[in-house]
C-alpha cells in the first residue's frame, strides 16, 4: 500500500470520528432541549457540560482532518511530479 493510500485511509478514519461526534453532539443538544422544557437543572448541567467536551474533541478532530488534508495533498503533488 502506499503512503498516500494510507494516508487517505487514516483520514477517512478521522471523517468517521467527525460525523460519530457530530451525531453525538446533536443527540446531546437535542438531550439539553428537552431538560430545558422539563427544568431538570441537575441533568441539565450534566448534559451541557457532556457537550461542550465533545466540541472540545471535534475541533480537535477537525484539526487532524486539516492536517490530514494538507498531507494528502503534499504526498499527492510530490507522486504527480
Amino acid at each position: 500500500m502506499s503512503h498516500f493510500d494510507l494516508l487517505v485511509g487514516q483520514q477517512l478514519e478521522t471523517m468517521d470520528q467527525l460525523l460519530f461526534l457530530q451525531s453525538e453532539i446533536e443527540r446531546c443538544q437535542e438531550i439539553e432541549f428537552e431538560l430545558q422544557k422539563l427544568q431538570e437543572e441537575a441533568q441539565l448541567k450534566s448534559v451541557r457540560e457532556e457537550i461542550t467536551s465533545m466540541k472540545i474533541q471535534l475541533r480537535e478532530i477537525q484539526r487532524t482532518f486539516e492536517e490530514q488534508t494538507a498531507e494528502i495533498i503534499k504526498t499527492y503533488q510530490a507522486t504527480v511530479s
